[in-house]
């Protein structure tokens, strides 16, 4: 939630839609057999519904999520997220 709440800081994202996200994230998790999960797993999931959310909070999530270390690195994401 705190890395989800700072991807949306500034954002005209309303709280609920923020908790949906989060909650959405935690079903998908409990849909899966393990008990265990790997942080992998669920930065990706919360990736996929931020980018459904908004783009703008999605690359800011995944620019320190995926540790993105020059600007080509970032470049090459944001050039993915305007073919689509």
């Amino acid at each position: 939630m705190g890395g989800i709440l700072k991807a949306c800081e500034k954002r005209n994202i309303p709280l609920e839609k923020i908790e949906k996200l989060v909650d959405d994230v935690e079903s998908d998790l409990r849909k899966r057999d393990s008990v265990e999960v790997e942080s992998k797993v669920i930065g990706e999931i919360a990736m996929k519904k931020l980018k459904a959310l908004d783009k703008v909070a999605y690359i800011r999530f995944a620019s320190v999520y995926r540790e993105f270390e020059d600007l080509e690195r970032f470049g090459e994401e944001l050039e993915k997220l305007t073919k689509k």
